[in-house]
């Protein structure tokens, strides 16, 4: 069965830099799209990045600090986070989606992922 694991969660200072894994097994990885969520207490899951064939793509709140990347060969998707925030604090998701057919679709809404990983806490304090 398909499974994504992800690490590298944590506390860190505000301004500080994270690096979170996401382990993929079960699927045919690079037939996927990865991307990344986050859910702060009392709030919406919501987009942070995803990378569905060439170019990553990022939401607004974490466009420049943010950074996602892909090891095909590894089955591993990354997150890295610079300049971190407070309003960072989040469990962070990740999430494979069915490549779209089209390069240009970016797949930014929860219900486009089919697989979900059990997240990582990330908590940054000011």
């Amino acid at each position: 069965q398909v499974q994504l694991v992800e690490s590298g969660g944590g506390l860190i200072q505000a301004g500080g830099s994270l690096r979170l894994s996401c382990a993929a097994s079960g699927l045919t990885f690079s037939s996927y799209a990865m991307g990344w969520f986050r859910q702060a207490p009392g709030k919406e899951r919501d987009f942070v990045a995803g990378f569905s064939w060439n170019d990553p793509y990022y939401a607004d709140s974490v466009k420049g600090r943010f950074f996602i990347g892909r090891d095909n060969a590894k089955n591993l998707v990354y997150l890295g986070m610079s300049s971190l925030k407070p309003e960072d604090t989040a469990v962070y998701y990740c999430a494979a989606a069915p490549r779209p057919a089209s390069p240009f679709q970016r797949l930014n809404f929860r219900s486009e992922y089919r697989y979900w990983g059990q997240g990582t806490q990330v908590t940054v304090s000011s």
